[in-house]
């Protein structure tokens, strides 16, 4: 009666030797006697084997083995490990080869709040040429009186404002001073191509501290954090703590894919740096104009922003006499490129069209009647709101009024302390907008539209369609912990 049970521990064990395996297949395989049926040590014999045999199919295959009973898998010993996949093992070099280019920026500014005396803050940066522009985030520079730029090597270089954008977190600076045109530039990368789980790297000068390093990887892309209409930015656990603000962020080959911008001081390990590609728009505009002015196109999109899909933004309306209409753009053309550029919402391409300077030449990608072309358009300044009304006529829209709206998802609600789904998010108002003049504020949320309740942005839309074209709203917003009414006339 022990037989059973002593056969089945030696045979369950991985490592059987290939007679014992003979034998018992053989035993298997044997037709037993006439009182065999009863016995349950045939049957047993019978399904241990197939077992056996599946597991050094599977081993000499290289493509994994089953575990106990089939439950799991599990790769022969000395299988290769996942194709393509290299892990790192040391940071060191690819931190010597970029470091250089890593700057302190310090500045002294007048103190808030009208206190008397002097601010001294500190940022970082990075050197994009060798005759000494550099990359920093605005709010680094924003009302400084004095600049000073620090290279790893211990040069020092006064400092002026090229251009800034508050909207985008953006600052050029020039250097000024002797021994420039060596500075050690810094390659630029291509931040469309990353991937959530790319490994990246930090380095700044936070709380002062000279040159730290973190890495980290890519916890996700296109965040929404309700700053303003072109918030594009890329989510990394890489640590970025006061004074990384505007130090770059590295791929694996040493190239500059963001620039940091943004942490949450409530989360630990979530860092947002701006898309370089973003930056790359941008840089031409700041050192033209010194702002940001916006290029205009002239076309209504039929906005499907609020399905969460990624498709080409459809034109719904062209305005007469626009850039888009003296290129021949008509409504129903899909829109999927700008400058080479893939785009697959509205969102990409408002932030691709705007952070153009008026005067570009840009080339657009569009797919109409299921045949690619291309074509060239001059982007003019964008006009002011009156001057295009009469042009084209659709349903008002949140852009009519001056807003730009946003759902309040999980991810964008959670930091700002808000309920998710609660209403829809003013991400920006247009100066001199009917949104303006009756005191709407970014950061408020958008309850209610004419007593009628509205959970997201695609709320507030329809709400907005169903009113009578000239007739003012009533809107509900949160602001705070507050809650008001608004009216504005349209």
């Amino acid at each position: 009666m022990f037989a059973p049970f002593a056969m089945r521990r030696r045979i369950s064990c991985p490592f059987v030797s290939s007679r014992l395996l003979t034998v018992l297949l053989l035993l298997a395989l044997t037709p037993l006697s006439a009182g065999a049926d009863e016995d349950p040590v045939g049957p047993w014999l019978q399904a241990r084997m197939r077992e056996h045999a599946a597991w050094f199919s599977y081993s000499g295959t290289g493509e994994g083995r089953p575990g106990a009973m089939d439950l799991w898998r599990e790769r022969p010993a000395g299988a290769p490990g996942l194709p393509n996949f290299t892990p790192p093992t040391s940071l060191a070099p690819l931190i010597r080869a970029v470091e250089a280019g890593v700057v302190n920026i310090t500045t002294v500014s007048p103190r808030e709040s009208g206190l008397s005396g002097m601010k001294r803050s500190t940022g970082s940066g990075f050197v994009l040429t060798p005759e000494g522009l550099v990359v920093t985030n605005s709010h680094v520079v924003s009302g400084a009186n004095k600049i000073a730029v620090r290279l790893s090597d211990g040069r020092e270089f006064s400092a002026e404002v090229v251009g800034r954008d508050a909207s985008t977190d953006v600052a050029l600076l020039r250097l000024s001073g002797s021994d420039l045109g060596n500075l050690p530039a810094l390659y630029l990368g291509d931040s469309d191509r990353l991937e959530v789980g790319d490994w990246v790297v930090a380095i700044g000068n936070p709380f002062g501290l000279d040159h730290s390093v973190s890495h980290g990887m890519i916890s996700a892309k296109e965040r929404v954090l309700g700053v303003g209409q072109f918030d594009d930015f890329i989510q990394t656990d890489a640590l970025i703590n006061p004074g990384n603000s505007g130090g770059p962020l590295f791929n694996m080959k040493g190239e500059v894919v963001g620039v940091n911008t943004a942490v949450i001081s409530q989360g630990q390990g979530i860092g947002f740096a701006v898309p370089i590609n973003l930056v790359k728009d941008l840089l031409p505009n700041l050192r033209e104009n010194g702002k940001l002015e916006r290029g205009w196109l002239g076309v209504v999109i039929n906005d499907d922003r609020d399905r969460g899909e990624r498709r080409a933004p459809m034109v719904k309306d062209v305005f007469r006499d626009s850039p888009a209409d003296a290129a021949g753009i008509r409504s129903g053309d899909k829109l999927v490129a700008v400058n080479g550029r893939a785009i697959g919402s509205y969102l990409q391409l408002l932030r691709k069209v705007a952070l153009l300077a008026p005067g570009t030449e840009a080339r657009l990608t569009l797919l109409r009647g299921g045949v690619t072309q291309e074509v060239s358009v001059r982007l003019v300044a964008r006009p002011k709101q009156e001057a295009t009304e009469g042009l084209v006529r659709h349903a008002p829209s949140d852009e009519d009024l001056g807003l730009t709206l946003r759902d309040l998802t999980p991810e964008v609600a959670s930091p700002m302390g808000q309920e998710a789904w609660s209403g829809a998010l003013v991400a920006a108002v247009v100066p001199r907008s009917p949104a303006d003049e009756a005191g709407i504020r970014l950061g408020d949320v958008v309850m209610e539209v004419n007593r009628k309740r509205v959970k997201d942005a695609a709320g507030v839309r329809a709400a907005l369609a169903k009113g009578s074209s000239g007739a003012s709203l009533l809107l509900r917003v949160k602001r705070g912990d507050s809650l008001q009414y608004v009216a504005i006339s349209r």
